[in-house]
């Protein structure tokens, strides 16, 4: 089946936060439609959306290169005696070790930066973890880029020679044309260069959103993000080339040039390599110890302690219910390999409750579990309340456990301290989740970059309706509410404030 002679190997998806605006299946289907048989994820400086994206890639029979557009410092990297941005590179995985490597690169750039800086690396820690990784110069946007355009050749040179030494044969000088004066002036000289290093090129778009009509709702999320607003001058700008170019769009663009597009599908045939799943990693509750005698042990003797509490002799034909659900609950969760899992967290809850922190009854479907109840997990009784435990843990359907914890949010950070102390602080993750602008806060948002007169965004934010259980969408809104369309055709630039909103 013929294919596309280009695939793009720079592109932000939505999880390069607040800067990427391209949903994972939205990218799957741009590659579908341009019949591309590869494409790259390069987020700024993370690998949060890696996962979804090599599976949903594979799915969609695209394969899939994992990579990240990461920040790089270099030694004497000021300007007037303050520090200027690092300068970007790309690099894409070709197999395990280059995963690996990628993961710890974007590990320690956010452990060892600042939290006002950007999260970065420098060639110490390129050197140290280069293995598997191919790696993209960084078009005007990179260190040589940069130096280059700053009329210091001989250092880019430098900086090209020591990039060629750590990525020995995986190194592409990468050229980029957006429109951008950068990216003309440095151009000539990069191509130099690369000739005379005897080092390839390769062609990059450097992906931010779908099509060019895009491009004022993309602006306007950067404006979101930094604070500003459109007609400020000295603020970071895209172009309205930065979409998902046709192979044809970018043949047609590098004509002079067909070596570095040749050269994205060299790149893709040696970048090889799908994110695995993986089955959850847990530490041990105590090294050396027999943790399923040890979590038999314990619920048995609490819910002896649980009975004698409620008035129920533990020997006595009442207790009877309880002893089987017991049982079955210790069979399923010690064949599905839960038990550590059970004991850290009854661990952490019981030395909470120890510690005077107050932590909720339970919620959730781990409220069905009469193991959490007899290891003081939970509160709730599941026999009296009828709750079912398969609904928590099922064998016909092996998931991860997750009890729905609630501490005090004075003291929240002693019991996470606790646990990062006694299990290690590399076994310990605090995850977040993503939020998106609701119809409201986009319309306010957009209004403030767009500087619309505050009353009449304000006016407009209200006449949408407001249902959290259910949130109205902006589309919705507009086919809702009839005063909406009447301010749009008697107050200027709302049709706008929609538009840029909605997208």
């Amino acid at each position: 089946m013929p294919h596309a002679d280009f695939v793009h190997l720079r592109v932000h998806s939505a999880f390069s936060l607040s800067e990427g605006a391209i949903h994972i299946k939205e990218l799957a289907e741009l590659c579908q439609h341009g019949e591309m048989p590869a494409v790259a994820i390069t987020d700024t400086g993370n690998l949060f959306g890696a996962l979804e994206f090599s599976e949903t890639m594979v799915g969609a029979g695209v394969q899939p290169i994992v990579g990240a557009a990461m920040a790089l410092r270099l030694e004497g990297g000021e300007a007037g005696g303050l520090p200027i941005e690092p300068d970007r590179v790309v690099l894409l995985v070709q197999s395990e070790a280059g995963y690996e490597n990628l993961s710890r690169l974007s590990s320690k750039a956010y452990l060892q930066s600042d939290g006002g800086e950007t999260p970065q690396i420098d060639m110490a820690d390129l050197r140290q973890w280069s293995d598997g990784l191919i790696c993209l110069s960084g078009g005007a946007e990179g260190p040589v880029g940069r130096l280059l355009v700053a009329g210091q050749t001989d250092r880019a040179r430098a900086v090209l020679v020591a990039l060629g030494e750590i990525f020995p044969s995986r190194l592409y000088v990468e050229l980029q044309r957006h429109g951008m004066a950068e990216e003309a002036a440095c151009e000539g000289a990069m191509i130099d260069l690369a000739y005379e290093l005897d080092l390839p090129l390769v062609a990059t778009n450097d992906v931010h959103f779908t099509y060019p009509a895009m491009y004022d709702a993309h602006d306007a999320l950067l404006c979101i993000a930094q604070k500003h607003t459109v007609s400020q001058t000295d603020r970071r700008r895209l172009t309205a080339q930065h979409y998902f170019r046709s192979s044809r769009e970018m043949r047609a663009l590098f004509a002079d040039l067909p070596e570095a597009l040749d050269n994205t599908l060299v790149i893709a045939r040696r970048c090889a390599y799908r994110v695995p799943m993986r089955d959850p990693i847990l530490p041990n509750f105590d090294e050396g110890s027999d943790e399923k005698a040890a979590m038999r042990a314990m619920a048995e003797s609490g819910l002896v302690e649980r009975m004698n509490a409620l008035g129920i002799d533990p020997n006595s034909e009442r207790a009877t219910p309880y002893r089987d659900r017991l049982e079955f609950e210790l069979g399923v969760i010690i064949d599905m390999g839960f038990a550590g899992y059970f004991l850290i967290v009854a661990d952490f809850i019981q030395w909470a409750k120890a510690e005077e922190i107050p932590v909720g009854p339970g919620r959730g479907s781990g409220a069905g579990s009469v193991v959490a109840w007899a290891l003081k997990i939970t509160d709730l009784d599941p026999l009296r309340f009828g709750l079912l435990f398969e609904r928590f843990l099922n064998p016909e359907r092996v998931s991860m456990p997750d009890f729905d914890i609630d501490f005090c949010q004075d003291r929240r950070d002693e019991v996470i301290r606790y646990v990062q102390d006694k299990y290690g602080h590399d076994q310990v993750a605090q995850i977040i989740t993503f939020g998106k602008l609701q119809a409201r806060a986009a319309l306010r948002d957009v209004g403030r970059v767009l500087e619309m007169p505050f009353g009449l965004v304000d006016k407009l934010c209200k006449m949408v309706p407001n249902n959290p259980a259910n949130p109205t969408t902006l589309p919705e809104a507009l086919k809702a509410e009839p005063r909406i369309k009447q301010v749009m055709a008697e107050e200027p630039g709302v049709d706008r404030l929609f538009d840029v909103a909605m997208k």
